[in-house]
């Protein structure tokens, strides 16, 4: 069983990295052409709003309270009855959230207000902000339908066209960047233009592999429909325990708007690099693992579960553990790479290495908080990772009005790392409890092997690496090999020593 859904976190995965690569890309034309402006401080957060408002409702809560009843329904109901639920949620869904979007568009100032206070004493960023959200807001509502026929695909086990989907919001925000930006007055306004093209961009291509499946419908108003009813019971405690991590990260943001200008954009960069990992290996895990998780409860198999969930727990410790360390020592040359080019200055590098630094710290817990968060939502208790969330939430309000003040942006990006570790102990030790995971024998020799093997791979990057200065006065091409041959020999390392302390395969097949 872990060898199919290995499979499916490696296809998830790889469209993922496409994604990502893409998305690096975008991020690297931004910094080239807009660098760490006003205006590039102004179009990140109107476009960190309706993202935020998307990780609520489409792969946040929704997706949590969708994906466990739809594998119920395709367990134990027939075909029509899946199509009928579909159909409904559709329906509610779209209903809601055109709302949501109208008024969004109506109030976009007050939500700058809300979101980035500190903007209002900047009268030319402050309208800049509003102008783009009105333009960005309506996103919200293609992502979350586009997210609803992810649920569906992911469901029937087609996980490669949803995965593949977000790369198409990547080419719509380089091609309007690259290619439009020159018609605007203020030419980062293509940016905000890119994202609404995206959406109905990445919502239209899901519709023909909906139609393959039999289950694309017109979609129906269904508040009453009793499968809608108890999406939306899980969903509301499970939507607070979205907007809590959610709003965790736009607390930095919301710190940030009262920092100089940049350091908005020094957050942003260091944070996209940090969601590279994340997405290739976190969210592709997770995603695979919910459904099997659903489908286990469902059938009351209580040892497989637990079994699939110790395989996710020690998958993120053996990728995610040297991802971390990688990426605290590599912060600097990864940032001078992709981003440190005409408008984007040393200085905008290295503030921005700063908060790589403090992001890496947290994002072997990131990931688990999704395993972990996975194992409740699989069971509909959409309740527990609230009571966590809260706790973390407390945790990193705290700490950011702490570290601020001495460590600026690297501070606030630490404050989010640390109430990640908070939040994945709390939901790890809940499931202990409880007895709802009992790890499987032979943790501490991969503990063991793991921190050998990430020692000597720290090591060698450590010795290999070079410093600041050096990166910046080599050239691009002289950059990307060497930063390639870093990589290569600190997985080789990392590799090679895991093999030597007598990690096999067979420690990853149940």
């Amino acid at each position: 069983m872990s060898k199919k859904l290995l499979k499916s976190t490696a296809l998830i995965g790889f469209m993922t990295l496409l994604s990502r690569i893409l998305g690096q890309a975008r991020e690297t034309v931004f910094a080239v052409v807009f660098g760490a402006t006003a205006g590039m401080d102004a179009f990140l957060v109107a476009f960190k709003i309706p993202n935020f408002m998307r990780r609520l409702f489409a792969e946040g809560s929704f997706s949590q309270a969708f994906v466990p009843i739809l594998s119920e329904y395709k367990t134990k109901c027939s075909e029509e009855e899946m199509r009928d639920l579909v159909q409904h949620v559709a329906g509610t869904l779209g209903g809601i959230l055109l709302v949501i979007s109208l008024f969004g568009m109506v109030f976009s100032s007050l939500w700058i207000i809300v979101f980035a206070p500190g903007f209002i004493h900047e009268p030319a960023k402050f309208e800049m902000a509003s102008t783009m959200l009105r333009i960005t807001f309506p996103y919200i509502f293609f992502i979350s339908l586009t997210a609803l026929a992810g649920g569906v695909m992911n469901c029937f086990g087609k996980f490669s066209i949803p995965a593949f989907t977000p790369v198409l919001l990547n080419v719509c925000m380089i091609v309007a960047v690259c290619f439009f930006a020159k018609d605007f007055q203020n030419p980062i306004m293509a940016g905000a233009w890119g994202v609404f093209a995206a959406g109905i961009v990445q919502c239209a291509f899901q519709l023909p592999f909906l139609y393959h499946l039999k289950m694309l419908r017109w979609p129906k108003w269904g508040w009453n429909h009793p499968g809608v009813q108890r999406i939306i019971k899980l969903m509301i405690p499970a939507l607070f325990g979205a907007s809590i991590a959610q709003i965790s990260l736009l607390l930095d943001t919301v710190f940030a708007s009262f920092l100089k200008t940049g350091s908005v954009s020094w957050l942003n960069y260091s944070d996209r690099l940090m969601q590279f990992p994340l997405g290739i290996f976190g969210i592709a895990l997770s995603t695979a693992v919910l459904p099997h998780l659903s489908r286990k409860y469902a059938q009351q198999d209580h040892d497989n579960f637990n079994r699939s969930l110790d395989w996710a727990m020690r998958l993120v410790l053996m990728m995610a553990l040297p991802a971390s360390v990688g990426m605290m020592l590599l912060a600097g040359p990864m940032v001078i790479t992709l981003f440190q080019y005409r408008h984007f200055t040393p200085l905008d590098a290295q503030m921005s290495e700063y908060s790589l630094m403090a992001f890496s710290f947290g994002l072997m817990f990131f990931i688990w908080v999704k395993v972990l968060v996975s194992a409740y939502y699989a069971r509909q208790d959409t309740r527990s990772p609230v009571r966590t969330g809260l706790y973390a939430m407390g945790v990193s309000f705290i700490m950011n009005a702490i570290l601020i003040w001495p460590l600026g942006q690297t501070g606030l990006a630490l404050s989010t790392s640390i109430a990640s570790l908070v939040n994945c102990a709390l939901l790890f030790f809940r499931l202990l409890r409880h007895d709802i995971y009992k790890p499987m024998p032979g943790w501490i020799r991969v503990w063991r092997a793991a921190i050998i093997a990430n020692i000597v791979m720290a090591a060698l990057l450590w010795y290999l690496k070079g410093n600041f200065d050096q990166w910046i006065h080599w050239d691009i091409f002289s950059r990307a090999w060497r930063l390639a041959m870093l990589i290569s020999v600190g997985a080789i390392g990392y590799l090679g020593c895991l093999w030597l302390c007598g990690i096999r395969k067979k420690d990853f097949i149940f």
